[in-house]
């Protein structure tokens, strides 16, 4: 196993000085997997202030300060996740009072009480000079299979938030599909499921978003809800369980909404645009209106981006998150028929949604789209929106563009304000537009002084000519962003 000298180092300073020192947890895990681990963990038989002698005379820099006796230590290490590496000594828990946190952490002598604390056999294994597999891990990497060390009620109910992160590592540990949580593991979230409320938001927002940005996030998802989980994060989300749309949907309400998910999981899309495509259609429920094929859901979105707001802030997301997923909802629903829709249309569309999250608006609608049934994510009117939307967008073309201006030409010339102006303006962008190296000031007074000295009928003549290149460099433009996205 490939592993980085700045850990071989530590280990070994830790041994040389007489202590047992183990690579632990979910580094191990991952280094078995073939995976480079995001952070790496020691456990040692030292005690905090054994740890921090040992290391103040190796000539590291550590901290402590916390209740759990984690030592870190600061590395010279150029890759990020080796820069601090935590030390912590072999230790045992007491019992958790508030389902959160051990009323009492004790020190241990051995490496074994150390890992039977640890939540899951795959996260129960060590590394030191062999693997230290005591609750059968590696079987449970190589079958995919999660499974509690030791008593699983008992796992939970130190910290329910083992509870979501057992979905969490079954979601995350694979791309292509889930891993199984093994019978009494299950029996034992199910049963216990409700202790999700006494764990506070912000945590249970992390997993969450570990759950969503993985592949499998749709899945993961329902898996929350098939263990009891989901009632407790966003029971929203389960009024849509088993409830009809109309003719425009083949699939149920949380059906629908979790395959737009899934939609957005597999094309990579941002957080944001995942939880607005699982939000898009939360109020629908609500807003219901009749049954079968000609039911109504009239004000859903703007309903929905409230309900989304109110979730998202109860999961402790940032203001700046809620804002833009709540515009995603809101405006998810907009009107766009070719032959109807114009560019003030498209205009009001930007001003509302904001340019900055157009792109996220028209991916959360192809997931929509894709959830909904229909077999194109972006067909033809969805890509003559994104024609307009760029068009309407693009600076135009106009004397503004020049390194000078009417007020300029004026004071050169020695003129008032009249056709003239407007005339050598005219000229001096085709010239512009055919060679940009001659927008600067110096060439253009240049040059306006040249036309100041024509007739005015030879500077109406250059105008006109100049009027008829600079419309087909625009139609020239258009033609080139028409075919960016296949439309005529």
């Amino acid at each position: 196993m490939d592993i980085p000298p700045e850990i071989r180092k530590i280990l070994k300073t830790l041994q040389k000085a007489g202590y047992e020192a183990h690579i632990v947890g979910g580094c191990v895990r991952d280094l078995l997997r073939g995976v480079t681990p995001h952070d790496w963990d020691i456990a040692t038989s030292a005690v905090p202030e054994e740890i921090q002698a040992v290391f103040d005379k190796a000539g590291y820099k550590t901290f402590y300060e916390n209740d759990f006796g984690t030592v870190s230590l600061v590395t010279d290490s150029e890759d990020q996740a080796l820069k601090t590496i935590e030390i912590t000594p072999f230790r045992v828990e007491s019992q958790y009072s508030d389902k959160r946190h051990p009323d009492q952490v004790r020190f241990a002598k051995t490496l074994a009480d150390d890992l039977s604390r640890r939540d899951f056999t795959i996260n129960a294994l060590a590394l030191g000079e062999k693997i230290t597999d005591l609750f059968g891990g590696q079987d449970d990497l190589e079958n995919k299979i999660i499974r509690a060390v030791g008593d699983a009620q008992e796992r939970f109910r130190e910290d329910g938030l083992r509870l979501m992160r057992a979905v969490r590592f079954a979601a995350t540990l694979s791309d292509d599909s889930l891993w199984t949580i093994d019978g009494p593991t299950r029996s034992a979230i199910e049963k216990n499921a409700a202790l999700l409320q006494h764990i506070s938001r912000e945590r249970i927002r992390d997993e969450l978003v570990k759950i969503l940005m993985s592949p499998n996030g749709a899945k993961g998802i329902e898996l929350l809800r098939e263990l009891g989980l989901l009632q407790f994060i966003i029971p929203e989300l389960l009024e849509g369980f088993g409830v009809g749309q109309n003719k425009h949907h083949i699939y149920e309400i949380y059906q629908h909404n979790l395959l737009s998910l899934r939609y957005a999981c597999e094309n990579g899309y941002s957080l944001e645009v995942r939880l607005a495509s699982l939000l898009h259609d939360i109020a629908k429920p609500r807003t219901k209106r009749g049954e079968g094929s000609n039911a109504t859901f009239y004000g859903h979105e703007t309903i929905g981006a409230k309900m989304a707001g109110q979730i998202l802030r109860r999961l402790c997301f940032s203001k700046k998150q809620c804002d833009k997923v709540t515009k995603l909802v809101k405006y998810h629903l907009f009107y766009y028929n070719v032959d109807e829709v114009g560019a003030s249309s498209v205009r009001r569309l930007l001003k509302n949604v904001g340019p900055e999250n157009i792109e996220e608006l028209l991916q959360v609608r192809k997931a929509d789209r894709i959830g909904s049934g229909v077999p194109k994510a972006e067909p033809y009117k969805l890509r003559h929106l994104k024609y307009l939307l760029e068009k309407v967008v693009q600076d135009p073309i106009a004397p503004k563009m020049l390194a000078i201006n009417g007020q300029d030409i004026m004071k050169l010339l020695n003129i008032q304000s009249g056709p003239k102006v407007g005339h050598i303006l005219s000229y001096l962008l085709s010239q512009v537009l055919s060679d940009p190296k001659k927008n600067k000031k110096e060439l253009l007074e240049k040059e306006t002084e040249r036309l100041g000295a024509l007739s005015d009928q030879e500077l109406q003549k250059l105008a006109n000519r100049a009027k008829k290149d600079v419309e087909q460099v625009e139609t020239k433009r258009d033609n080139m962003t028409k075919q960016k996205y296949w439309v005529t």
